[in-house]
């Protein structure tokens, strides 16, 4: 159940939404991006979530908006462009939340759940289409 203060079913709903997005579901985790989660482990991985909302999303006018998040090189960024979570343009359409101002402590809790969940539940495709 998410902790925030939107419901599992609105989560649901967002995750059917992202996967009709050819652009967003092209988004996979690599072997390398696995690899890397599994040694630094998903605490690591969500504080690492948090300091990325806090630092490139979070401010009112982020500094090189919808350029800001890479495509590539780390678990989040990926999980972030899946999830429309990548800049502040994509999180006022796929989210509804607005631009041009800084977002709530609960915002990017919120944007952080909606990474983590997505993170696993890559985990999850991959390891069970593993042979």
């Amino acid at each position: 159940m998410p902790t925030d203060h939107r419901s599992a079913q609105e989560h649901a709903d967002l995750f059917r939404r992202l996967s009709r997005s050819s652009f967003r579901s092209k988004f996979k985790l690599t072997r390398a991006d696995t690899a890397y989660l599994e040694t630094k482990g998903l605490e690591t991985i969500k504080s690492h979530a948090a300091d990325f909302i806090k630092s490139r999303i979070a401010p009112a006018g982020p500094r090189n908006d919808g350029k800001q998040t890479p495509m590539r090189g780390h678990p989040v960024f990926t999980a972030q462009h899946a999830t429309a979570t990548c800049c502040r343009g994509c999180i006022a359409k796929w989210h509804g939340i607005a631009q041009g101002r800084e977002l709530s402590a609960e915002e990017q809790r919120y944007l952080v759940s909606i990474i983590m969940a997505w993170i696993e539940r890559q985990r999850h495709t991959s390891s069970t289409s593993m042979p």
